[in-house]
């Protein structure tokens, strides 16, 4: 198991909310305000993401996590994260990745409404085609969470120092993703957010 934690994170005996989201880049981004959320209700609990080990130092800057627990998708959650205070699945709507969140038996979960899992079945319905970011926050929305699915911005810090309002970043995200006919596409761009020397990838 890799694990990576931020500097003054709670105490490793704090009670834990667990968050579930073993995807990529994009669902990351799209889950922050689900996770910030998530932050935000249980202040004095250490707050631990579950996802692929790569997105850990873009998570710990996003300041909505103190740990992250590198995992697959789908698979098995490491010991150390058993018996959790709260633990959100974020990832589906079940059965499978249900099963997962249900396995290190938390105290309360919460999770999208699933036939196949009895725990589960008086949760929010999921709703096909709903926003990943309107989705999860709604999820929370309709467990008792206050959530605000506009805090998606992330802070741009160099060499530092803090972020000053109209100033340059030093690197631009970019996510590409498929189109039909097999073409990748970056998104909209313009001329002023192309970074010094280009994208790097």
């Amino acid at each position: 198991m890799t694990s990576a934690a931020r500097p003054h994170a709670p105490e490793r005996d704090a009670p834990v909310v667990l968050a579930y989201r073993a995807l990529g880049l994009g669902d990351l981004l799209t889950g922050l305000p689900a996770l910030r959320a998530l932050s935000d209700a249980f202040p004095g609990h250490r707050r631990v993401l579950a996802t692929p080990a790569w997105l850990a130092p873009l998570a710990l800057h996003s300041g909505s996590v103190d740990t992250v627990v590198d995992c697959a998708p789908l698979q098995l959650l490491p010991e150390s994260l058993a018996s959790p205070e709260v633990a959100a699945n974020l990832h589906g709507r079940g059965p499978e990745s249900h099963r997962v969140v249900l396995a290190p038996r938390p105290r309360r979960t919460i999770a999208f409404a699933c036939a196949d899992i009895e725990a589960t079945r008086r949760g929010p319905r999921w709703r096909a085609d709903e926003h990943e970011v309107v989705r999860w926050c709604r999820l929370l929305q309709e467990s008792g969470i206050p959530a605000d699915p506009s805090r998606l911005d992330l802070a741009v810090q160099t060499s530092g120092s803090t972020p000053r309002s109209g100033t340059r970043p030093s690197f631009i995200l970019v996510r590409a993703r498929r189109r039909a006919g097999g073409r990748w596409d970056a998104g909209p761009r313009s001329p002023d957010a192309r970074p010094p020397g280009g994208i790097r990838s």
